[in-house]
């Protein structure tokens, strides 16, 4: 559900004894009020349909390009090809969606302050390890989020799939993301052939890989 943001609400002015509110408290209230507007910002964004039009229509639709950061590269235990090929594309510390073709790509739109991203983060880790060795590469792209919360986030659930980083959130307009998660699954070809909004069930992330693959 939508954060709804009231404003403009007014009542009798205290008094100066009832107005002291300690400092610390203003700091916490102004950093969860910045947190929301971060939040509705990115849920609120007007939703462009063409690339889910299209899959309704069973076409397939060209992945809109990006070259992004690297946030984390792929972890320990992930030594397929999927893995090496991210590799190799980010040697130069970024990494275009283009370097990835001719390999299947589930691509994730995350951020640590999300919480169905933290409900879903296993089971996507979960996966990652049977995908990588057919050869299909998972890539988290991190978005509006600080780098510092972001690696706190790769570290708590253990990532080991790489992740790129957009802090401005440049990529989610041409994807058509509204809120966070949302889930791409990219052919070999750098066609989207499917897509799910919201966290990810086992179901869903299975048929997205097979058709992927």
């Amino acid at each position: 559900m939508l954060p709804r943001l009231v404003g403009g609400l007014s009542g009798p002015a205290d008094s100066p004894q009832r107005s002291r509110v300690p400092a610390r408290v203003l700091v916490v209230v102004a950093a969860a009020a910045l947190l929301a507007l971060l939040t509705y910002g990115v849920l609120t964004q007007p939703a462009d349909t063409t690339i889910d039009d299209a899959l309704s229509r069973g076409e397939a639709i060209p992945a809109p390009a990006f070259e992004l950061d690297v946030l984390s590269g792929p972890g320990a235990g992930a030594e397929g090809q999927a893995a090496a090929a991210f590799a190799a594309a980010a040697r130069d510390g970024r990494v275009a969606l283009e370097e990835l073709r001719g390999r299947p790509v589930v691509l994730n739109f995350w951020a640590s302050w999300c919480k169905p991203c933290r409900e879903e983060a296993p089971l996507l880790q979960g996966a990652w390890s049977r995908a990588d060795g057919q050869g299909v590469l998972f890539l988290g792209a991190d978005v509006r989020d600080a780098s510092r919360d972001a690696r706190a986030f790769i570290e708590e659930f253990a990532l080991t799939y790489p992740n790129v980083r957009d802090p401005g959130g440049q990529i989610l307009t041409d994807f058509g993301v509204s809120g966070l998660p949302e889930t791409f699954f990219i052919s070999a070809d750098g066609d989207i052939v499917g897509h799910v909004i919201g966290a990810l069930s086992a179901p869903q992330l299975a048929q997205g890989v097979k058709a992927a693959v």
